[in-house]
């Protein structure tokens, strides 16, 4: 069976339209109930943690009902940080943790993902579960009587996640000394998020830090990073901290105001790693998307880059399998093994301050360890997901603008995960030999898919 409703992270639609609307998320509620019971251990408790989307008023009330009604509780955090609602899941023992969120997406859009036990994404096998369970709607009898479940507020959770991601700072430094400037995008950090690094001893300059249900991304956080940047040359800060709507990926900017490449983080996080002989294998685990200069970089200290598809449950499900400690898409998504399931934009910035403290250096000094090869991506929204294999023109061209290259040149075709759009990425030493060979993929792509 092939999976219908999942794409590479949760479920995700226009919200109040199926998928994600009240009836689906009831059934969905029912069903996580049902395929997860026992798994935590304890009572039967499956954790549901939101950002501040307008739409998950009513997503939240359908899914703790059709826990409910299955005979398990529904424990709710209220907004908090996606990897804040894995860290908890696996703390309270629960059988699983739901996410209501749809990340970088516009307020309109929202999505439902999801945690096992652990606080690990789930993986295809058990999603294909979850859908044929709701396209069969094969449960057994509702409970009745004192078997009917409930659905009850933590009131300390974001406390609780505070304390979890001040562990991956080193207990004998403090953060005193440096101005931050922290935009947390209208989302789900809004509150946690400057907290975490005022209890360190940061003064904190926040930005955006008032939702309102429809703001969430909305020109501002890890999409749009100028605006704090620009407030990090204005006020002198040392550095600026930049948050999507679930908090799970970071974009960074230096003292002079400079956005941080994303590869360069990741750069910045294993370097320390590296030199203290922390990584199994010398090994980091990035994607297909991944810089060229970062795997060398890495090969230049005796390290190697392990790729894997797009999306950070791929990366992590590969740190897992190999044992792996650290991992990353250039997107800001850090996944710190030690210290949590998943990607976690705080406690990266966290783990990259730290470094910062002990070096002594200017956050600008530290990022020439990288200098990332030209990267051009284009994007075209298409009507309907074709089958790459079936546009022979497009791969035609494709082969073609490989083979004139001569390897020298890195081509990448892909559909997103999460929206009907085809993605085409060059890599390669010449930036405008790199912008026009996408532009010509794309337009030759347009006349095979169409444009929306």
């Amino acid at each position: 069976m092939s999976r219908k409703l999942f794409g590479t992270d949760g479920i995700r639609g226009l919200a109040n339209q199926a998928p994600v609307d009240p009836l689906t998320a009831l059934k969905i509620g029912q069903a996580i109930a049902s395929i997860f019971k026992g798994k935590g251990g304890m009572r039967h408790r499956i954790v549901i943690g939101k950002d501040t989307r307008r739409s998950n008023y009513m997503l939240e009330n359908a899914l703790s009902a059709g826990i409910a009604s299955m005979g398990a509780e529904a424990v709710l955090l209220g907004p908090l940080p996606t990897p804040g609602i894995a860290y908890i899941t696996k703390a309270m023992r629960a059988d699983a943790g739901v996410v209501l969120s749809a990340s970088h997406n516009p307020f309109y859009d929202n999505g439902i993902k999801f945690f096992d036990h652990q606080g690990y994404k789930l993986p295809d096998e058990v999603e294909e579960q979850i859908e044929n369970l709701l396209e069969n709607q094969t449960h057994d009898d509702p409970p009745t009587h004192e078997s009917i479940g409930k659905a009850f507020r933590v009131e300390d959770a974001l406390g609780r996640y505070i304390e979890h991601v001040k562990r991956a700072f080193s207990p004998n430094k403090t953060l005193e000394g440096l101005k931050l400037v922290v935009d947390c995008g209208h989302g789900a950090a809004y509150k946690v998020g400057p907290m975490a690094f005022e209890e360190l001893g940061a003064q904190v300059f926040p930005l955006h830090i008032s939702p309102n249900g429809l703001n969430i991304n909305d020109h501002c956080g890890a999409l749009y990073p100028q605006k704090m940047a620009a407030e990090v040359k204005r006020l002198g800060a040392h550095a600026g901290l930049a948050f999507d709507g679930d908090a799970d990926r970071l974009v960074m900017s230096d003292e002079k105001g400079q956005i941080i490449h994303g590869d360069t983080l990741i750069a910045l996080a294993a370097l320390p790693l590296l030199e203290e002989g922390k990584l199994k294998d010398k090994t980091i685990v990035g994607t297909v998307m991944s810089n060229l200069a970062l795997e060398k970089f890495l090969e230049s200290q005796g390290g190697k880059l392990l790729r894997t598809p797009v999306g950070d449950r791929y990366v992590l499900e590969a740190m897992r399998r190999g044992g792996y400690s650290l991992g990353g898409e250039q997107s800001g998504h850090l996944i710190f093994g030690k210290f949590s399931t998943t990607g976690d934009g705080i406690l990266a910035a966290l783990r990259i301050l730290d470094s910062l403290i002990r070096q002594e250096k200017d956050l600008s000094e530290l990022t020439q360890v990288l200098e990332p090869c030209p990267q051009v991506l284009e994007n075209l929204r298409v009507p309907e997901k074709k089958p790459l294999e079936s546009l022979v023109n497009l791969q035609k061209l494709k082969n073609k603008l490989e083979a004139k290259t001569q390897g020298s040149a890195r081509f990448l075709i892909r559909y997103s995960g999460t929206e009907n759009l085809l993605r085409i990425m060059i890599e390669g030493e010449d930036l405008k030999q790199v912008q026009e060979m996408a532009l010509a993929l794309k337009e030759e792509a347009k006349k095979e898919l169409g444009e929306v």
